[in-house]
């Protein structure tokens, strides 16, 4: 069999990092995680690091800003899952510097973990979200670094939890708004199955060099065919305001940044199609459901089943 890689986490302690640690320990991978002396004085990332600690992961202490720290943690490992925040994007840059020079690292898969940057449309928008991305992809290429790259979509943890309804936490109970027209569909997948996914392509030849897209048959929905289900869950009919691409824009607009992200995120995967319009298996892509068919994943109707239980209904 097969050595299996040597992974070394950036972003352990953060909710998808968390979750990729756990996934390469169940699938035996030697799992290193890179740790900020910050993280070890707070209590919840503390208990985090505890807990892969004593799951058989190796602590190394350092941080982005650390290139000495990053070179020595990067030559005790194979391949470098980055899962930081959207605001820490561009503090790959050093990571990878150091990948170029340690010169040992198999695949580099940089913390994009959401829709494909180079297929959004809403440039200007989105204030330098996705460019911001791009521009790392862009340098990992020119500098020759092995790598994948995993395009999720949506989080089922961001904005699921209230059926695309910005504002509020959880379901409406009365009223339901529709962006566009409600035909246009977006994609969620849950943390932990995205970490499944991605532990899943980091040794497979298929993958390498390729941005593996997560668009599972029971997690693209449009927002007619949200309400539609959350309306069957609930054995109750809402009220259906439509807003139309032009007024959302307009609120867009109106609404000072960064209070307006759910709306441009919105507009980008339910009014554009950001998400769905495009092959997966045109140049450059893999379909990561396809190359894993074993991998079972949390659907949408099966995450808002947990809303319908604990939500009284009557």
């Amino acid at each position: 069999m097969e050595k299996k890689s040597r992974i070394l986490i950036v972003g352990a302690t953060g909710k998808l990092g968390f979750e990729i640690a756990k996934a390469s320990l169940q699938a035996s991978h030697p799992t290193y995680a890179l740790v900020r002396d910050s993280a070890f004085s707070d209590p919840l990332k503390s208990l985090k690091l505890q807990t892969l600690s004593d799951s058989g992961a190796t602590l190394l202490k350092g941080s982005l800003q650390d290139e000495t720290s990053l070179i020595e943690a990067i030559k005790q490992v194979d391949v470098v899952i980055c899962a930081v925040s959207s605001k820490q994007v561009l503090d790959q840059k050093l990571l990878i510097a150091a990948i170029k020079q340690a010169g040992c690292i198999k695949r580099l898969i940089p913390s994009e973990f959401g829709l494909d940057p180079s297929k959004a449309r809403i440039s200007g928008l989105d204030h330098n979200f996705y460019s911001r991305k791009a521009e790392i992809r862009h340098l990992v290429e020119a500098e020759g670094i092995p790598h994948t790259y995993i395009c999720c979509n949506y989080f089922m943890s961001y904005l699921l939890p209230s059926i695309v309804q910005p504002g509020l936490k959880t379901p409406p109970r009365d009223k339901f708004t529709i962006f566009g027209n409600g035909n246009v569909k977006g994609v969620f997948m849950k943390e932990s199955d995205v970490a499944a996914f991605t532990i899943s392509a980091v040794d497979d030849p298929r993958t390498l060099n390729k941005a593996v897209h997560l668009r599972p048959q029971g997690n693209v929905y449009s927002m007619n065919e949200l309400v539609e289900l959350w309306e069957s869950k609930i054995g109750k009919k809402l009220e259906k305001i439509y807003v139309p691409e032009e007024e959302l824009l307009k609120k867009i607009k109106e609404t000072p940044y960064p209070d307006n992200m759910d709306m441009v995120f919105i507009y980008g995967a339910f009014v554009k199609g950001d998400q769905t319009y495009f092959d997966i298996e045109s140049p450059g892509g893999v379909d990561g459901t396809k190359l894993y068919p074993r991998l079972k994943y949390t659907t949408i109707s099966q995450y808002l089943d947990t809303f319908v239980r604990v939500l009284p209904y009557q």
